[in-house]
């Protein structure tokens, strides 16, 4: 069990965690929610022993290991596999031990151990974790340096999951991955056989890998059991009863005030006014639990519409060099108010199609024709690197409208939440939530009759990819997804195009029976991993019998060898003692008899000695023959 104790944090001289106290079950998997800025992450440290506490304690199970994400994506000539395996800290020791000792009952021992932990099933876990997370047989036997800083986090997640640590510890971990890589996740948690705790602002992970919810508000720490839908439904109930419980607590505090008020200087009635005084100062005032209100997102409407198809594609190829297509005989079509979503690893081009339809890649044959007058909004997560950091929400949206009058840029503004002060604060003071609304508001701004949303959630929180939710279904234009939000996904898209083998087609069914088909392609790596534990299975016991026969076999020939050096080094010593007193000058001619028990004595003890090294040797032989 992990055990929050009146623990208190702060950073930066602000109270982030105050004299909070629970219990987390051994082999709990936990949501910790709360508002960005609660301080989740920081939490998260402290549980990790990374940060000192300003208050209470910390008690994790003893010698219970720790894992949490590495700060920096794995790097240098080493695979994929290996980075993964040496993850695994005992195994890599063994290994090590097996290969450098010459000891045979060692040998034995680090066998046994090996066995025991699994050891020779781990390359097939590894493998099916590394392929479930997106790398294929070929990838994991190529360096780390062959791949970019996303995929190398991948790497790390990998050898996280795979060290299996008693309390694991992530932040935000579906950052890293596309939707098939989410999907795998969601269903390794949901088995983990140890204690997680999760942050996360993926609904779908909250509600399908966990079994209890930490909320942090307020420096305020609450465990609820079950899914975070079930956490969300508690909560507002709570939110109504505390608000009936504060009403009626302040009716009662106006009756005894109105009471002591009327009657506190009648004689009669002054000591029941005094108790009741006591009363008021007695009761605890309820803090009713307020929801803040999430800012809206809303997209303005195309000021026409288009007859569809709006964009039509006919066996076109697309790419970023002339003959290099990254996709090619892609034929599709989108009409005026589809939902789509594009689904597919990361690499197969589903970028690349987002850019060709936004205009930011031309085809490189084949025909791509649109409406005319067609508008298209495009946002992509590296365009945050794209605003001006000292300028404002209201100075990027006159940049691309400089003839609008003000009154509509302000309502534009706040139509993304960005309204009074807050359409003027410069974008370096915005945090990555805001500046994702902000680029939100700027893909929209003309009103666009088809809007391209490339990974939109990555810096929003629950509540806010809810507004998010609630904007793309009620926008009238289309919209094309690429996400790894299924619960997104789930609540906006109607059709979803499959971009593979270099090629796009629609898919034919829900998120549901693609998660299906995700899965199943990874059973291969699954198999591996489950033929090669239940190979190790029916092989432990086999392996300790033998080693048990083995040292069985070995101890009489060890204790033969160990009794004739017990002889040789005992006849050494005798011989050394009689030749010190036979190295007496006067021993013949002061004691003759006793000189010649000696003589005798020495020669019997040197035979002795003769016959216990032979022993010795003979025993070595054998010992070594049997261990060969």
């Amino acid at each position: 069990m992990l055990v929050l104790d009146n623990l208190s944090l702060r950073i930066g001289g602000r109270l982030l965690v105050e004299a909070a106290s629970v219990q987390i079950p051994s082999a709990a998997r936990v949501g910790l929610v709360g508002r960005n800025g609660a301080g989740k992450t920081t939490l998260l440290r402290a549980i990790a022993g990374d940060l000192g506490l300003d208050g209470g304690a910390v008690r994790r199970p003893q010698r219970a290991r720790i894992g949490r994400l590495a700060q920096e994506a794995p790097d240098g000539p080493a695979t994929l596999l290996s980075t993964v395996l040496a993850a695994d800290d005992e195994r890599t020791q063994l290994l090590a031990e097996a290969e450098q000792t010459g000891d045979p009952i060692r040998i034995a021992e680090i066998q046994t151990r090996l066995a025991d932990i699994g050891a020779h099933s781990a390359p097939a876990r590894a493998a099916a974790i590394l392929a479930g997370l997106g790398f294929d047989a070929a990838d994991q036997q190529r360096a780390c340096a062959q791949f970019s800083g996303g995929w190398r986090m991948r790497v790390a997640l990998a050898a996280l999951l795979f060290s299996e640590p008693d309390i694991l510890l992530l932040d935000e971990p579906t950052n890293y991955l596309d939707l098939e890589g989410t999907l795998w996740l969601h269903d390794h948690l949901a088995r983990y056989r140890h204690t997680v705790i999760v942050i996360s602002h993926d609904r779908d992970l909250l509600d399908q890998s966990v079994d209890y919810i930490l909320h942090l508000d307020g420096g305020r720490l609450t465990l609820y059991r079950g899914s975070y839908s079930s956490f969300e439904k508690r909560l507002a109930e709570r939110q109504v009863q505390d608000q009936k419980f504060a009403k009626q607590q302040e009716a009662e505090r106006r009756r005894i005030s109105a009471f002591v008020e009327r009657f506190g200087a009648k004689a009669s009635k002054a000591r029941q006014a005094q108790s009741r005084l006591k009363a008021l100062a007695r009761m605890q005032t309820v803090t009713v639990r307020t929801i803040d209100a999430v800012r809206p997102i809303r997209f303005p409407a195309p000021e026409r519409q288009l007859s569809p198809p709006i964009l039509a594609l006919n066996d076109v190829a697309v790419g970023y060099a002339p003959g290099e297509p990254v996709l090619r005989r892609v034929t599709l079509r989108i009409d005026t108010e589809d939902r789509i979503a594009l689904i597919g690893q990361n690499g197969n081009g589903k970028s690349t199609l987002a850019k060709l339809l936004a205009g930011r890649l031309r085809p490189l044959s084949g025909e791509l024709v649109g409406a005319d007058r067609l508008g298209v909004g495009y946002f992509a997560q590296h365009q945050l690197d794209e605003l001006r950091a000292t300028d404002s929400a209201y100075g990027h949206f006159r940049r691309l409208m400089p003839d609008a009058p003000e009154t509509k840029l302000r309502s534009l503004a706040g139509g993304m939440g960005f309204s009074g002060e807050a359409a003027d604060t410069p974008v370096a003071m915005l945090s990555g939530g805001e500046k994702a609304r902000l680029l939100l508001g700027l893909a929209a701004l003309s009103g666009p009759h088809l809007l391209i949303l490339d990974e939109p959630t990555n810096h929003l929180d629950i509540d806010s990819r809810a507004v998010l939710i609630r904007a793309i279904n009620e926008f009238p234009g289309a919209v094309l997804l690429v996400s790894h939000d299924r619960y997104l996904l789930d609540a906006c898209v109607e059709r979803l195009w499959l971009v593979a083998d270099r090629t796009v087609a629609s898919f034919d069914g829900d998120l549901a029976d693609y998660h299906r088909v995700v899965m199943d392609v990874r059973k291969d790596a699954g198999r591996a991993q489950a033929n090669a534990e239940a190979s190790e299975r029916g092989s432990r016991a086999a392996l300790r019998r033998d080693a048990a026969l083995k040292r069985a076999e070995l101890a009489p020939l060890k204790s033969r060898v160990a009794a004739a050096e017990a002889a040789m080094t005992r006849f050494a010593a005798a011989i050394k003692q009689i030749d010190a007193e036979l190295a007496a000058s006067d021993l013949f001619g002061r004691n003759p008899q006793r000189a010649a028990i000696l003589a005798k004595t020495r020669h019997e003890t040197a035979a002795a000695l003769a016959a216990a090294e032979d022993e010795w040797l003979a025993a070595s032989a054998a010992y070594e023959a049997a261990m060969a």
